[in-house]
């Protein structure tokens, strides 16, 4: 019997196959069959596994996928929201009293003219805490040189250390209380938008140095009297307590890295030009913000 037309058709059919093996491997690059091992090639941050199947051992050999570490990208236009202040305050007072005591806004009662020592502040309860609801930033060049711009509510309570009452009947007035108070407080709140140009020194790195200067303007929406006594126990006076309805000051900010201190300087008086009393409020603390 002649075995060669068997040999060349067991060739033939075993050609066949490899063909058909070799060409599922190049439609699948990734996965390589060598006898019952099939490697497969997989990006993945993990290590080397081995799975087992009914049929193969199949090794999947996972590369670590690297990815560049790129320089942050600065928007044009970034905001923030929500900032939040904590500060002090305390005012400069230019008042001359000898003139103010003629305008009827400053009242004697029992003899006790009101003074410049009437208005002196405890300092260390005296605060300015501010909400920004939010703050924008445009790039004018390069994200060094910016504007920064946005829109909150300015809060100042002035301590006194003295038993001063404000007062707006009949008329607004100021007076020496002829009792002791354990809080006797005037506050006042304004609309603000704020405006300054900024310098950061390093924008795309968020623990660089930067400076803000500019100017804000707020707007009076709300003011009271606050006194706690042993007599009266807690009592507001509202109304019209002779302060001025518009604020226009200049301010600041120094950043760096994550530390954010403000300072804000009023360019008019606290109270009206009819008072007679030229205080300019100041306030100075830090700034809770992402730049």
């Amino acid at each position: 019997m002649n075995r060669w037309p068997v040999l060349i058709a067991a060739l033939l059919f075993s050609s066949a196959g490899i063909a058909q093996n070799d060409s599922s491997a190049t439609a699948n690059p990734d996965t390589i069959k060598v006898g019952n091992f099939v490697i497969v090639k997989k990006k993945s941050s993990t290590t080397t596994t081995v799975d087992i199947n009914n049929e193969h051992t199949v090794i999947n050999i996972n590369t670590p996928f690297y990815s560049s570490h790129k320089k942050r990208k600065n928007s044009n236009i970034s905001t923030n929201w929500w900032i939040f202040d904590l500060g002090f305050t305390n005012v400069r007072d230019n008042t001359n009293y000898t003139a103010a005591q003629s305008m009827g806004y400053l009242t004697t009662v029992h003899g006790s003219p009101v003074t410049q020592n009437s208005f002196s502040l405890n300092t260390g309860k005296s605060s300015n805490v501010n909400i920004w609801l939010f703050m924008q930033k445009l790039n004018i060049s390069k994200h060094t040189l910016n504007l920064k711009y946005g829109f909150g509510l300015e809060m100042y309570n002035f301590r006194y250390d003295h038993n001063l009452s404000y007062r707006s009947d009949p008329v607004a007035h100021v007076f020496n209380d002829t009792i002791g108070f354990s809080k006797d407080k005037l506050y006042a709140g304004y609309l603000t938008i704020p405006l300054m140009l900024n310098f950061n020194t390093a924008p795309h790195n968020r623990n660089g140095f930067s400076i803000s200067a500019g100017v804000s303007a707020g707007y009076l929406v709300g003011d009271h009297g606050k006194q706690i006594s042993g007599e009266r126990g807690k009592q507001k006076y509202h109304g019209d307590l002779g302060l001025q309805p518009w604020r226009l000051a200049a301010i600041t900010e120094l950043g760096l890295g994550p530390i954010r201190l403000y300072g804000s300087y009023s360019f008019n008086a606290l109270h009206k030009e009819s008072t007679g009393v030229e205080q300019f409020p100041y306030a100075i603390g830090i700034r809770f913000s992402n730049w």
